[in-house]
Parts: C-alpha cells; sequence; structure tokens
C-alpha cells in the first residue's frame, strides 16, 4: 500500500472507532447548527483532532484543509489533505448508519490517495492515483449499465441552495421517469464510493464542497467512473454540481437536464 495511504487508513480507522461508539447518543455530546440545514457535533471535532493528530505525526509539514477548522498545518505546503471527520454528520446524530470519513491527499493540487471510511458497516475504500480502486482490498469497478432504463441513481435535493429547488424537481420527475429507482442516503463521498463499487449506477447532486467529494471522485476515477459537471465539464471542482457514473451513464443523466432546468441550477 501507498505509505501515505497507509497512515490514511490508520487515521479513519481511529476516528472510526470514535464513531461507531457513538452514533445516535446525541445526549453524550454537543450538537450545534451552522445552517438551517448543516449540524456540526463535538465528534466531528474530536475526530479531526485524532486525524490530524496521526496526519502531523507522520508529516510534519504538511497542510490539512477541513470542513470544521479550516486549514490547519503549512499553508504553503505542497502536500494538502482534504478532510470532511463526518460525512453525513444529520445521519450520525440521529442514529441513521450510514455515515463516513473522507480524506484525500493533494500534492501540487493532484490528488494522489483516497479514503472513505464507513465504520458503521467496517467498509473501507481506498485508492491510490494510477493504482486502482479497493473495498477491503478487493479491487472495484462501475457498473456496466449503458441505459438508464433499470439503473439505480443516487441523488440529493438542493438544501444548501433551496431557490434552485423547482428547476431540480423538474430534473428528478425526469429522472424518476427514466430509471428504475433513486437513492438519497446523506454522504456525498459515500454515494461516490457506491457508483465506484457498481451498488449506485450513477449519482449527482448539487452545492458539495471539496471535502464531501475529493476522495469519492478519485475512487470513482480509479474505479473506471468518470465525473462532470451538469454540463459535462470538469468545472463541478468549482461549482460543488456533480454528476458521475461510467462514461455512457454521464452523458444519459447530462442529456436529462434541459438549457431552461440548468439555467437555473447554474446561475
Amino acid at each position: 500500500m501507498h505509505p501515505m495511504l497507509n497512515i490514511a487508513v490508520r487515521a479513519a480507522r481511529s476516528a472510526g472507532n470514535l464513531i461507531a461508539r457513538t452514533i445516535g447518543q446525541s445526549e453524550n455530546f454537543e450538537v450545534a447548527q451552522k445552517n438551517k440545514d448543516d449540524l456540526v457535533t463535538s465528534i466531528d471535532k474530536q475526530c479531526e483532532k485524532m486525524i490530524a493528530e496521526t496526519l502531523f505525526k507522520s508529516y510534519r509539514d504538511h497542510c490539512i484543509l477541513t470542513e470544521e477548522s479550516g486549514v490547519l498545518g503549512n499553508p504553503d505546503s505542497e502536500y494538502q489533505w482534504v478532510i470532511d471527520p463526518i460525512d453525513g454528520t444529520t445521519n450520525f446524530v440521529k442514529g441513521i448508519g450510514h455515515c463516513a470519513i473522507s480524506m484525500a491527499l493533494r500534492h501540487n493540487g493532484k490528488t494522489e490517495v483516497a479514503v472513505v471510511f464507513d465504520p458503521m458497516m467496517d467498509e473501507m475504500f481506498t485508492a491510490a492515483r494510477g493504482e486502482g480502486a479497493f473495498l477491503n482490498g478487493r479491487r472495484i469497478r462501475v457498473s456496466s449499465a449503458d441505459s438508464l432504463d433499470g439503473s439505480i441513481i443516487g441523488t440529493a435535493f438542493p438544501t444548501r441552495h433551496r431557490d434552485r429547488m423547482n428547476a431540480y424537481l423538474e430534473i428528478f420527475t425526469r429522472l424518476i421517469n427514466n430509471c428504475a429507482d433513486i437513492r438519497r442516503m446523506g454522504s456525498a463521498s459515500l454515494d461516490l464510493c457506491y457508483v465506484a463499487c457498481g451498488r449506485l449506477d450513477g449519482y449527482l447532486e448539487q452545492g458539495l464542497k471539496e471535502w464531501d467529494f475529493a476522495a469519492g471522485e478519485l475512487i470513482l476515477r480509479e474505479a473506471g467512473g468518470l465525473a462532470t459537471d451538469f454540463l459535462g465539464e470538469p468545472n463541478y471542482v468549482k461549482s460543488g454540481n456533480i454528476v458521475s457514473g461510467n462514461p455512457t451513464m454521464v452523458r444519459n443523466l447530462i442529456k436529462l437536464c434541459d438549457p431552461q432546468s440548468l439555467d437555473a441550477i447554474l446561475r
């Protein structure tokens, strides 16, 4: 295993043990509301601290970009870790066993290694650039589905951009009319990993932050998948609007978005 990936796995397991011990026990930790649809807990912060300590113990000069604390360490380092200590905090608070630790390492802006760990299922998704994607050490590949007919698609409503809801509901209606079913599970990093291992045939969402998708996107690509924005371009890194699947499925999903709906979503 790539040495930096090995350290990331160790950090993820350590924080994951804390998540598994405390999920749903909101009487035992603090919960605050950052925004109407965005919670943070004292466990998020403890997980972040545990991960940062593990990484800095091995790589003192690295930078860490994390959802809760922003930039830690050396902001000028050529190595940057992008971390979400609990992706799916609302699920965690409510005791819904679908959340993950998401960690990606960028070297000079290019993602080199990625870890997404679901502690409740004990599923460790990993990837190193050019070396493939794995689930608990087993190689994974995206679905070979070439049509929306019969497909299962992951998505989420744009709760961070509620002004886009009506436009998105038009896309959602076309989506449900053309695929077998839809899943909305509440953890973007796991959604991308589920596409990577073929559990989902595709996934699309709006308004994501880089810590939501940095790790899952590399795992998806190393599993033979593709991620674009709603126009088929690579600008999802800036916009946070992402469409993913195998290349054919991505083209099929983009076709569902007509120019009028796209204008409302992208403005």
